[in-house]
């Protein structure tokens, strides 16, 4: 009986130490201090802090190629990615806006992007292209559409408006990704990752000639 009161206590000692370690408390990673705080990188675009449609917001300007922002000498593995994005529903092929991890540089990284002009498309084909997961450079939409039609891109449902503020939580646990909007429970895409990074900074994304605005970047990291 002692022997094994022992080796309750020491199994207890033991979560006590290994927890706070596995389940970190989430961070807010304040996306209004881009363009002052010299830790925020900006590629491809001009950023700025903006209120718009009642939110304190980071705003990137529209531009040819990607644009990517995201905070050097940040390391993320596994966790959780929060955050509230804003795009536009007109015109089509005009707004790519998203969250980027696995972040090395503007040419490296992934992303979980949406496409807000296809929300409510009426066109069953553009509706299930409302979002996608990539891995530049080696995937990009152009390849995985191509090699893996209909594998990396899903509807969002129930719809949100492509004109207002929806909220965004990727859920990380390598190599799973899974994609949730507001308030659902069911997540909209569920992938496996491409790249063989295991770690990286996170950000925001925006895409071809896309602008985008972002707020409440909120970041769980676990191990």
């Amino acid at each position: 009986m002692e022997h094994r009161n022992a080796g309750l206590c020491l199994l207890a000692a033991l979560a006590c130490i290994v927890l706070p370690v596995r389940a970190q408390s989430a961070e807010n990673l304040d996306l209004t201090a881009v363009g002052k705080d010299a830790r925020w990188r900006i590629a491809g675009r001009t950023a700025s802090v903006v209120d718009i449609k009642g939110k304190h917001a980071l705003q990137l300007s529209e531009g040819a190629g990607m644009g990517v922002v995201w905070l050097t000498g940040y390391d993320f593995t596994n966790g959780v990615i929060e955050l509230d994005v804003l795009g536009r529903s007109q015109p089509v092929q005009g707004s790519f806006v998203g969250v980027a991890f696995r972040v090395v540089d503007e040419q490296t990284h992934d992303a979980v992007y949406f496409r807000p002009f296809n929300f409510r498309a009426t066109d069953s084909t553009r509706h299930s292209h409302a979002v996608e997961y990539v891995s530049h450079p080696r995937w990009t939409w152009q390849t995985l559409r191509s090699e893996h039609p209909g594998a990396y891109e899903k509807a969002v449902v129930p719809e949100p408006d492509g004109d207002a503020w929806f909220h965004v939580r990727v859920v990380i646990e390598r190599p799973k990704i899974r994609v949730f909007v507001n308030d659902q429970t069911e997540p909209c895409l569920v992938v496996d990752e491409l790249s063989d990074r295991t770690g990286g900074s996170v950000g925001i994304w925006v895409g071809e000639g896309s602008g985008g605005s972002f707020a409440n970047l909120r970041v769980a990291r676990t191990r």
